[in-house]
């Protein structure tokens, strides 16, 4: 039985909307919503039954299938249930007779979105259709937010096989599309940050700036004119206007590192944002409106810092709306074997060093290690065992001896009745020798400041390219 006729059409909107498939026995029915939904914007294609419409899915890709339930041969449930393995982004809508409703609704449990009762009235259909096509276009940016995600993971920007982290990458390509605070929470050198610049990388702010503050690194007054800027003149030193990070984050990301240092008078200015959306400049009355989203880290339990009144609570839920937790490396040890390869690569790279990777023995004293600093120490340790390492693969040797055990380094020490000022010279002209004279690289090997290795320089009378093997103590061993 043919349709009735549909009322009057509005007029046809601009620009393409979206790809349709119409799938009906009726040719009659094809035709009519084929011409209607084309007025409406959409590009169209019909079928007449459930197999040829099948065939239509990869050369069409259509982002909605409208199709009827009772056809011969494929009926609708079972084609849709065969489209749906092939094209898990197409969204269906069921059309059905009054009569058949039941049908219409067994359909949906199986998947379709929603369903249309024939004879077909046009502003339900255009209700629907636009609520079908938001949704397919929703399911196509999660699909493709995680493709990005697993792009940059085979790309080496976060590196895991544990399962506990797998899951908050699942939750970052989730929540990266809305706009909702996030708040990011684990021991310091987790990655918070790198889970924050994925956040946004899966947002579609990822081309919008991505605005950093480290919260512990500024006096209160500073902060404050950091996060909202200042007017000339608002204090001392305030030569000129100066734009805070919100402003400079507009339309964009905002991430704020340890917000569990953020003095309370900020925090009451910093809820006023999250709440309003709207703030003052130091020593200025112009109320400012922002499209900013934040994301904020911390490595404090806050539940545990509201108790003793140094964080508010009302703040704590503004920013806890979407939680995180990063797990730390002793938790998922299973990335630790991954992340010291990462790590060697980027950093024999960096150095030219050419070298294989690490020994079964090496490994093994990463694996047992508990690592306190988390993955930020590991990185550190892989660095220095690259810059050290002096044969084609990091050995025990090339490591700290903070992570040996006693009984694999021989326990006693390395050179009886050395001086502790020849030891310090030696490991100083031999650190400099492996990083090329780089102070700043020694400096960071060793623990110290490039201030106090110019220093001993000067007092060696050695610059830092004539740092050589010759300088060792007496009773070393030169290593080839």
């Amino acid at each position: 039985m043919a349709d009735a006729p549909l009322p009057s059409r509005l007029p046809p909107r601009a620009g393409p909307r979206g790809r349709i498939l119409i799938v009906d026995d009726e040719a009659n029915a094809r035709a009519a919503l084929s011409e209607i939904l084309r007025d409406e914007g959409y590009a169209t294609e019909t079928a007449a039954d459930g197999f040829k419409a099948l065939g239509k899915l990869e050369e069409f890709a259509p982002d909605v299938v409208l199709t009827d339930l009772k056809m011969p041969g494929l009926d609708g449930i079972a084609f849709m249930e065969k489209a749906k393995s092939a094209s898990p982004q197409t969204v269906f809508v069921v059309m059905t007779a009054f009569g058949t409703i039941s049908s219409a609704v067994s359909a949906m449990k199986k998947g379709a979105e929603n369903y249309l009762t024939k004879p077909l009235d046009y502003e339900a259909l255009s209700a629907v259709v636009d609520r079908a096509m938001e949704k397919a276009k929703l399911l196509q940016e999660t699909l493709a937010l995680r493709d990005r995600l697993r792009e940059r993971n085979a790309f080496g920007h976060i590196v895991t096989e544990d399962p506990k982290m797998r899951a908050v990458l699942d939750l970052v390509a989730q929540v990266g599309p809305s706009k909702a605070s996030v708040l990011i929470t684990g021991e310091s050198g987790t990655g918070k940050e790198l889970i924050a610049e994925a956040i946004c990388a899966a947002s579609p702010r990822a081309q919008a700036p991505f605005v950093r503050l480290h919260c512990a690194a500024l006096a209160e007054s500073l902060l404050e004119s950091e996060l909202f800027g200042h007017e000339k003149g608002a204090f001392t030193g305030a030569v000129a206007r100066r734009e805070g990070r919100f402003k400079q984050a507009d339309g964009g990301t905002l991430f704020l590192d340890e917000i569990g240092e953020i003095p309370m008078g900020t925090q009451v200015k910093l809820l006023r944002f999250l709440q309003e959306k709207s703030f003052e400049r130091v020593g200025g009355n112009e109320t400012l409106k922002v499209d900013v989203r934040l994301i904020a880290a911390t490595n404090r339990d806050l539940k545990a810092e509201i108790k003793k009144g140094a964080f508010r609570e009302d703040l704590y839920y503004r920013l806890n709306v979407i939680a995180i937790e990063l797990p730390p490396l002793r938790e998922r040890r299973q990335d630790i074997g991954p992340l010291a390869s990462f790590f060697l690569a980027r950093y024999a790279k960096e150095n030219g060093r050419a070298i294989d990777g690490l020994t079964e023995q090496a490994m093994k004293v990463l694996a047992s290690y508990d690592w306190p600093g988390n993955v930020r120490e590991l990185e550190n340790v892989i660095e220095r065992a690259v810059v050290l390492c002096d044969v084609g693969h990091i050995d025990v040797r090339h490591l700290p001896p903070s992570l040996v055990p006693a009984d694999q380094r021989g326990g006693a020490p390395p050179i009886p009745g050395t001086t502790i000022q020849d030891l310090e010279r030696y490991a100083i002209l031999k650190t400099l020798e492996a990083c090329g004279g780089s102070t700043s690289k020694a400096a960071s090997i060793l623990g110290v400041s490039p201030r106090k290795i110019q220093y001993k320089l000067h007092e060696y009378s050695v610059s830092p390219g004539a740092a050589r093997a010759s300088d060792a103590p007496e009773g070393t061993e030169e290593e080839e």
